[in-house]
């Protein structure tokens, strides 16, 4: 690249663009950078004017990255791992004063991950962390892309250019509107559990993965009532009376609290599954990922504990409303011969 082409253009016009052809539209650049959508064409506008080539081709509602677009946004990619390189070693010459963090997590780890944040970040004051919440897909498209410095995720892919280390368990559990039948009773059958509606996570959901894998295993098939795409609105349903459902026990804390959802004392369940820290293979970790990746297996254990007494209450409650239930029922009277 000549010197007179890099005086022309500037890293917030490369930022621009590298979002653009990443996400293949102008409106999600925009919304993901916190900008106007004409302010993101604009940038886009002017670096191909730097440029003397036109980036991408617009046909219909889709843009194309050109091949001088492809060449672009490839040295964009070199000039940002440049200055995240930069930014580790100064890092690490600084010690943990400052640094940045970047983490990617799947919806319902949302849940749970801030909590470990809070501490984190009040020990380390100077540290920045940004963290993006998304979908199983989107969080390993974004690991793929090796785009942050960590991943939280409860089924990472398979193959050999990723590594996963467990941290905490993540147990799916069954849950029902609080006051259904099946709160007050032991044990209850997975055949049983079949006979219900089910409220289930969209396809390619981690939860839906595991349920589904758990679900074959047993020789179990539910009924399917409604897919939904998001842990809140399953939450909400089924407080609501639509039917059952499987989820993380990590994303029912305040629902439980408050006694919107009952979770059910089921045979076989919970399904047994964990937390992974993931980060492409080989990667050299900053000082700053470094140590939140230490104390995230640190802090796993004190979750853990949590787990096991939460799961421990929800036997103890079943079994005390199992016992109420028997203790209220009417007393037969002898038939009349």
């Amino acid at each position: 690249m000549s010197k007179v082409l890099v005086r022309r253009l500037t890293l917030r016009q490369l930022k621009v663009f590298e979002t653009v052809a990443r996400l293949s539209g102008f409106n999600r650049a925009a919304k993901e950078l916190h900008l106007a959508q004409p302010t993101v064409s604009l940038q886009v506008r002017q670096l191909a004017d730097a440029i003397g080539m036109p980036l991408y081709e617009q046909i219909g509602k889709k843009i194309y990255i050109t091949e001088a677009g492809a060449l672009v946004r490839a040295a964009a990619g070199d000039v940002f791992s440049a200055f995240d390189r930069l930014e580790m070693q100064l890092a690490q010459l600084k010690g943990l004063k400052t640094g940045r963090l970047k983490v990617s997590v799947v919806t319902t780890a949302k849940y749970f991950i801030p909590r470990l944040l809070g501490p984190f970040t009040r020990h380390y004051p100077g540290i920045d962390i940004a963290m993006d919440v998304g979908n199983r897909s989107e969080i390993v498209a974004r690991l793929s892309r090796n785009e942050d410095d960590l991943y939280i995720m409860g089924m990472p892919p398979a193959g050999i250019d990723f590594e996963r280390h467990s941290f905490v368990e993540n147990p799916i559990v069954a849950i029902a509107p609080y006051g259904h039948p099946l709160s007050g009773v032991r044990r209850v059958s997975l055949a049983r559990l079949a006979q219900e509606p089910f409220l289930l996570r969209e396809q390619g959901s981690g939860t839906r993965m595991a349920a589904e894998r758990f679900l074959k295993s047993h020789g179990v098939k539910l009924k399917v009532r409604m897919e939904l795409g998001s842990n809140e609105a399953i939450k909400q349903a089924v407080a609501g009376g639509l039917g059952l459902s499987l989820l993380s026990l990590h994303a029912l804390k305040s629902e439980l609290a408050r006694k919107e959802v009952v979770m059910l004392d089921v045979e076989a369940l919970p399904i047994r599954r964990s937390w992974y820290i993931v980060h492409r293979k080989g990667k050299e970790l900053s000082i700053v990922a470094r140590t939140f990746f230490d104390y995230l297996k640190e802090e796993g254990a004190n979750l853990e504990r949590e787990l096991q007494l939460a799961q421990a209450a929800t036997v103890a409650r079943a079994t005390q409303r199992g016992r109420t239930a028997a203790a209220n029922k009417p007393k037969g009277r002898a038939q009349p011969r």
